[in-house]
């Protein structure tokens, strides 16, 4: 039956002879097989015997063969068929429920599999499935590792805004380095389409009263501020609220500006107050702010250790009605958490740089989770990461920043794990955070063991890979593959293991290792599969990526797609795992 419906599907492509590669590649697309060219080419030499760059209707079933009836995906098959030729319905609804953990599943649900995956048309009708169709099912977007219902914004979006990490960007403009490199209205484009919710405008009086966004004080190129916010209009809301926040310094109260809607405020503007840092936070040993409530005429001042003054006012001049829009963001420079809890305002938010962060992180840990409970709290990248190089974005999620700023032109890892970690929700940038890092309450600190751990026992059966990307070393389609699982979270839960090598296989390398992690905080774990070519004496090529949150894994058989340094998809290179959990 088989041999049949596949004959029937090819024979018009070879009435003519032989075909040559780029209609044998055509042809097994339009079979619903995806193919990697450089993989075709490699199997289409191999099999092209008389060599003359063409091959038989024999020669290409072989090729389809080699390309689909992966032996691990055949031995399931077979478990779970009769006579090793068909699933039939109950077949199905068993495998589903037994090795997929479809725990709602049903008959329906296995006529509706049978009907969309299955290619031939006598099987389809009596509600049974060949391989061809189970291995159609088996590649599908429906086997994913990523859960289907994370795919949707599912989590409950009417709490305080404090309550989400929000996806944010740091100088979003700049799509290179922070002091020479161009600014680009692509680095707002591609940061929203990316998801991130929080952008970074820079403003500054430009020529002919037109002003212009630039990283000040820099030799980075200049946009019109209208431009930019034209191109935010433009893509902003693929996905939101259709509501924007301004986030800046501003003058007076909410009552004063309430007083002031309505009227003209066109070219009006006023001084304020700014607290400012005259000395780099990469600073050691600064201490608590010096309080002046009892000498109400003086400069407040924190002094460090050196006796360099840290925080000084001075004015700063701002458009009236560029302060008026600021209602629930108000820009207000962080000075310590004791100031914060005595004087901090619920519409004001802090940005702190990494490194006086990480300092705080480390000293102060639990009451910089108190802190982000109740305060919109940014943390960006330090000034001198001026080839615009990001931190790792995890050990300030741990303690509940909501806005963890990084520059979203730079791949590398710490933009793995921030489109890791926003893939959930409905990539709409807002994620709930965990409850004991919105209780005003908490006692946790990501630092020490939690007192009431609900871990997460998980088991990463890595079974093959395939069509995945050959080496750049490699004449032909071949790499030295290897599979490295990295568990990010709270320090405790930190740790990665690694398969063996398998020599000169990019194309269908099995390891079928299996791995399992102990998670104490599963709700702040992210797990990142790296696929690498070994290097003996460069070092380990990367190959491909792919991060996800782990209370966001599927169980069962599921495939790992996997993707560029840059973020692209590379389909169909992927991997084939099998995940179990238990709580």
């Amino acid at each position: 039956m088989e041999n049949k419906w596949f004959l029937s599907k090819i024979r018009d492509e070879f009435r003519g002879g032989k075909i040559n590669l780029e209609k044998t590649h055509k042809l097994l697309e339009k079979l619903d097989i995806q193919c990697n060219y450089v993989h075709v080419k490699s199997i289409f030499k191999d099999n092209d015997r008389l060599k003359q760059g063409r091959i038989t209707i024999e020669e290409f079933r072989s090729i389809y063969r080699i390309i689909t009836h992966r032996e691990e995906i055949v031995e399931i098959f077979n478990t779970y068929s009769g006579n090793r030729k068909l699933l039939f319905e109950k077949n199905l609804v068993q495998f589903l429920i037994q090795e997929q953990y479809i725990l709602d599943m049903n008959h329906t649900i296995a006529f509706e599999i049978i009907q969309k995956y299955e290619p031939i048309e006598e099987v389809k009708r009596a509600h049974q499935m060949s391989f061809e169709g189970f291995i159609r099912y088996m590649g599908s977007s429906e086997c994913l590792i990523f859960k289907p219902d994370c795919r949707r914004v599912y989590q409950d979006m009417t709490h305080p805004l404090n309550d989400y990490f929000i996806s944010s960007s740091h100088n979003t403009y700049l799509i290179s380095d922070q002091l020479l490199g161009p600014s680009d209205l692509w680095g707002y484009v591609s940061a929203l389409v990316k998801g991130c919710r929080c952008l970074e405008i820079d403003c500054w009086d430009g020529s002919q009263n037109e002003p212009v966004v630039y990283h000040g004080y820099t030799l980075t190129s200049k946009l019109l501020f209208k431009t930019v916010i034209q191109a935010i209009h433009k893509y902003a809301f693929l996905a939101l609220k259709f509501k924007i926040l301004v986030k800046n310094k501003k003058i007076g109260t909410l009552k004063e500006t309430r007083e002031r809607k309505g009227s003209n405020k066109h070219g009006q503007v006023e001084e304020c107050e700014e607290i400012y840092q005259a000395v780099e936070d990469e600073i050691e040993g600064s201490e608590a702010l010096v309080s002046s409530e009892n000498n109400p005429g003086k400069e407040i001042e924190t002094i460090s250790r050196g006796g360099l003054p840290l925080f000084k006012k001075r004015k700063v001049k701002v458009a009236l009605a560029l302060s008026d829009l600021v209602i629930y963001t108000k820009a207000e420079k962080f000075r310590s958490f004791q100031h914060s809890r005595l004087y901090q305002q619920f519409n004001e938010s802090s940005s702190i740089g990494e490194s006086e962060a990480r300092k705080l992180l480390k000293l102060k840990a639990h009451e910089f989770v108190l802190h982000t409970t109740r305060f919109i709290t940014r943390i960006y990248p330090k000034a001198t990461r001026t080839d615009s190089s990001n931190f790792n974005p995890q050990e300030f999620w741990n303690i509940g920043c909501q806005m963890v700023a990084l520059n979203f032109q730079t791949p590398g890892l710490p933009m793995d794990l921030q489109n890791g970690k926003f893939l959930d929700n409905g990539s709409s940038g807002y994620l709930l955070k965990p409850q004991f890092l919105r209780d005003n309450k908490t006692q946790f600190n990501p630092n020490k063991p939690p007192k009431q751990s609900d871990p997460v026992t998980l088991t990463i059966r890595l079974i093959s890979g395939t069509q995945l990307p050959p080496s750049s070393h490699s004449s032909s389609n071949k790499a030295d593959t290897l599979v490295i699982l990295e568990l990010f979270g709270v320090p405790n839960d930190q740790t990665k293991q690694q398969t063996r090598v398998i020599k000169r296989n990019a194309f269908s390398p099995r390891w079928n290792e299996t791995f399992t992690f102990i998670i104490q905080v599963p709700e702040l774990a992210l797990m990142r599969f790296v696929v690498e070519s070994q290097g003996l004496i460069a070092g380990n090529e990367f190959l491909g990526q792919y991060t996800l949150p782990v209370l966001s894994m599927n169980k069962g058989y599921r495939r790992v797609p996997l993707f560029s340094k840059l973020g692209e998809s590379l389909e169909p290179a992927s991997l084939f795992v099998y995940i179990w959990y238990v709580r």
